[in-house]
């Protein structure tokens, strides 16, 4: 699937949604004479569109998630040596390194950038071909960054919560960033075979990475509200760098919320074979 046509079906798919949620909202209010009082779930602001994405959730969660993803999910990790699978995620994310040094250049990060730099040269050779992280065994840590980061660090506010079929938790911030950040070198040039690969290790791995915290996701007493607050305030977190005076949030937390959302969050239109 070429970009262009990428870019049309996720707008696509982006318009349905809104103009769905803007129409049960108002057919909601005409017969209620307003938004329900009842209801402790109506009336977020970052939520305008609350009643599609519920159904959105649900579809992501017990139909696709429960029927596809698991069960293969599941069959990867059994049958998958550890040491391949760690080589996957390596090579992976030494992808995503010029993009990283940029991201952290264009927030006035020089260090962070240099060593993103750093490691993308050092994997990328003695790390044959990121499949070993060299550069992490000698201190040079992963400062990943992405541009919808860069957005928020610019004052770019993330605009109304999107619960995408097949995408997950998003916002228009962070959907425009990600195109931005599959055109740097090499995720540009990468070919249709290397692209499936990393889409579908992304995937794959993300959604390994979830499976001990499903507990907490079902547990939650409204798991959708559980994942946009959370959603949001990982959002806050990231841009200021862990600096954010608005909410208190334990490493931990972010950590498990990041497992859940990397599960649909990776799923990327942009990352489909050209």
């Amino acid at each position: 699937m070429n970009i262009l046509s990428k870019t049309l079906t996720t707008s696509l798919i982006l318009v349905t949604a809104l103009l769905t949620g803007c129409a049960s909202q108002s057919a909601s209010e005409q017969s209620s004479g307003g938004p329900s009082q009842g209801d402790p779930y109506q009336g977020d602001p970052k939520d305008p569109f609350e009643s599609v994405n519920r159904v959105v959730w649900d579809f992501n969660w017990e139909v696709l998630d429960q029927y596809a993803l698991r069960p293969i999910t599941i069959g990867y990790v059994s049958v998958m040596p550890q040491f391949a699978r760690t080589g996957l995620v390596n090579a992976a994310n030494n992808l995503e390194e010029p993009g990283n040094m940029f991201n952290n250049f264009f927030q006035g990060k020089i260090d962070e950038g240099l060593d993103s730099l750093a490691r993308f040269v050092i994997n990328s050779t003695v790390g044959l071909l990121g499949t070993i992280d060299v550069a992490g065994k000698i201190g040079i840590e992963q400062q990943r960054e992405n541009f919808g980061e860069v957005l928020g660090s610019w004052g770019v506010e993330t605009g109304p919560y999107l619960m995408v079929p097949g995408l997950g938790p998003n916002d228009p911030r962070s959907l425009g960033s990600r195109f931005v950040d599959n055109v740097y070198y090499p995720m540009a040039i990468l070919d249709g075979t290397t692209n499936v690969i990393r889409f579908t290790v992304n995937i794959l791995e993300g959604r390994a990475a979830l499976i001990d915290q499903e507990p907490q996701l079902e547990q939650a007493i409204d798991d959708y509200a559980f994942v946009k607050n959370a959603y949001f305030q990982n959002l806050e977190y990231r841009v200021t760098d862990g600096k954010s005076g608005d909410s208190v949030i334990e490493e931990e937390e972010l950590d498990d919320f990041s497992e859940f959302e990397s599960m649909l969050d990776e799923i990327d239109t942009s990352d489909e074979p050209k």
